[in-house]
């Protein structure tokens, strides 16, 4: 029973289950923001939300392709959401945490010609002025 409990407790798990509660979360609050407002908004515009009745019968056959088209709608509509309420808020506040560490520098410039040398230079190979 001790390693079971050492297994529950060890920090992947736990990561893991807060993130799936969370992400359970965040898809109702995903989907309730196209339901509630993103498709009256498309609604509006179009005035025709709802392709679930667009069907052709072929044979007895019923292809119901409006609900693939609602599906296909339902899909663009969350992945935008999702990109840019999500992911890019995200990345904007990642980018802005992160301080990029100034590289040292490798080159100088020639105090006679302005050309980037090595450092170690003793001569420039430009104008093959002597350097300090």
């Amino acid at each position: 029973m001790k390693g079971f409990k050492q297994f529950i407790l060890r920090g992947n798990v736990v990561d893991l289950a807060v993130g799936v509660v969370i992400g359970a979360s965040f898809g109702t609050v995903v989907n309730s923001l196209v339901k509630d407002i993103l498709t009256p908004f498309i609604s509006a515009i179009f005035k025709a939300p709802d392709f679930s009745g667009l069907m052709f019968i072929v044979n007895g056959s019923s292809f119901m392709y409006g609900n693939f088209i609602n599906s296909l709608i339902a899909f663009i509509i969350v992945a935008t959401s999702v990109y840019f309420f999500v992911v890019t808020p995200i990345n904007t506040l990642i980018s802005k945490t992160r301080k990029e560490k100034p590289l040292d520098p490798t080159t100088k410039k020639c105090t006679e010609c302005l050309s980037e040398i090595p450092l170690e230079a003793k001569r420039c190979p430009y104008c093959t002025s002597v350097l300090k």
